[in-house]
């Protein structure tokens, strides 16, 4: 079970690297879609960068064994956000250039940190 733990939690944080790194380079599509109709201009770059350093925080969290829930819980917190925008009239499931792959991603991200976050709350309450 341990290995596991492992190799599901690198694999969250790696996912989460990925998606925080994408987000401090040049305009999102995504975020620039939101702030476009939402009328909210916060959302590029503003809300875009808080983003990708809360789920480059959650993949730090993720690698410690003994910080791993709190870092399910962020990641938890970072992709019900995602799916509501994505849920929303701001963005939508299927994004212009994109089709539906973002909203998949975000579910199987989903999927996987509650995996992790229910496994590695287990495994702190056997200890």
């Amino acid at each position: 079970m341990n290995i596991l733990r492992w190799v599901l939690a690198l694999a969250l944080a790696g996912f989460f690297i990925f998606m925080g790194a994408q987000k401090f380079g040049a305009e999102n599509v995504i975020f620039a879609t939101i702030a476009e109709r939402s009328g909210m201009s916060i959302f590029e770059p503003g809300m875009r960068m808080a983003t990708g350093v809360a789920e480059i925080v959650a993949a730090m969290l993720l690698i410690s064994p003994k910080l791993r829930v709190q870092g399910a819980r962020i990641g938890l917190l970072i992709l019900i956000g995602a799916l509501g925008f994505h849920l929303s009239p701001w963005l939508g499931i299927s994004i212009e250039g994109m089709g539906n792959s973002v909203f998949i991603m975000a579910l199987g991200g989903l999927a996987l940190t509650l995996a992790v976050f229910f496994i590695e709350r287990k495994a702190l309450r056997e200890k």
